[in-house]
């Protein structure tokens, strides 16, 4: 699964390793992105891309309560394409989320202990994810999932999913905005293929959502 992760690189360094051509407002270095809250997406519109802000937690359009969401932060990637909240969106409205790291908690005989994990030589990357829009006669959402996988070999010994990382080559492919069958969508999750990864031991201060700040990401001595 994914539950939290970080980004905290610079506006420059996100306009040139996503080829951004537009500001997107409040911007901010994020340390501790928790489900429910904010995340930085980019889309395709047809013309260009475009970044901006989706809240993580999927609301389907057709989902009579908003509140659903919480319990859609994750799609698993195998099966989403016989999922009624997802296969749509597998077609047509797929994202960019991006991020620099994120954080998985391995147990062991003292409970849990948080680890901060990224791609090897890759400071920014992006989760596959998919979108939509839900609306009701008081309010407007923009909600996105991240998709999930089976744990390669690194991440089997924290545990036994992961997010799907989407190499740098693949990102365009996944972002274009032509409508895709499922099968074509589930071929191309299942042959993404995987990053390799690298992690070390955070301290359990990024354990309560409300924690924010570099204190989150300092290697645990």
């Amino acid at each position: 699964m994914c539950g939290r992760f970080t980004l905290h690189a610079s506006k420059e360094e996100l306009f040139d390793q996503f080829e951004l051509d537009q500001l997107f407002e409040e911007f901010e270095p994020r340390y501790n992105i928790a489900p429910g809250q904010r995340v930085l997406a980019i889309i395709h519109d047809g013309n260009k891309r475009r970044a901006g802000y989706l809240k993580w937690g999927l609301v389907p359009g057709w989902a009579k309560d908003p509140k659903i969401g919480y319990k859609m932060i994750n799609a698993r990637s195998e099966s989403a394409h016989q999922k009624p909240s997802f296969k749509q969106l597998l077609s047509s409205k797929r994202c960019l989320i991006i991020a620099d790291s994120f954080y998985e908690w391995k147990r062991d005989e003292k409970g849990k202990q948080p680890k901060r994990i990224a791609p090897k030589n890759r400071k920014l990357f992006a989760f596959a994810g998919l979108w939509d829009k839900w609306t009701n006669d008081e309010e407007e959402l923009f909600t996105c999932t991240i998709l999930t996988q089976d744990a390669n070999d690194f991440m089997k010994d924290i545990h036994d999913r992961m997010p799907v990382i989407l190499p740098k080559e693949k990102e365009a492919e996944w972002l274009e905005p032509k409508k895709w069958t499922l099968q074509e969508a589930s071929h191309f999750l299942a042959q993404v293929g995987m990053e390799d990864l690298e992690a070390y031991n955070v301290s359990p201060y990024v354990n309560a959502a409300r924690n924010e700040g570099e204190a989150c990401i300092e290697p645990l001595i």
